[in-house]
């Protein structure tokens, strides 16, 4: 609310005109980058398998130990 209250809208217009004069890199940096974007989705891929097997593995450790646990009783 204090920030509506004291919007000086010369202040605001100075930020933005720096941000886009003063940035470190330039945005066509972005869009001419080296990284391939299916190389990317493919590696979220196989980590997304990787994580399904260990969380398949973590189930099927428990379900033995709770046979076992029930095995005793």
């Amino acid at each position: 609310m204090e920030a509506i209250k004291n919007f000086d809208e010369e202040n605001a217009v100075n930020v933005i005109a720096n941000t886009f004069t003063h940035c470190s890199q330039p945005a066509s940096v972005f869009y001419n980058s080296t990284i391939n974007p299916i190389e990317k989705i493919l590696e979220l891929h196989d980590q997304k398998i990787a994580l399904y097997e260990r969380m398949i593995k973590e189930k099927d450790e428990m379900v033995a130990r709770m046979e076992r646990l029930l095995a005793g009783k």
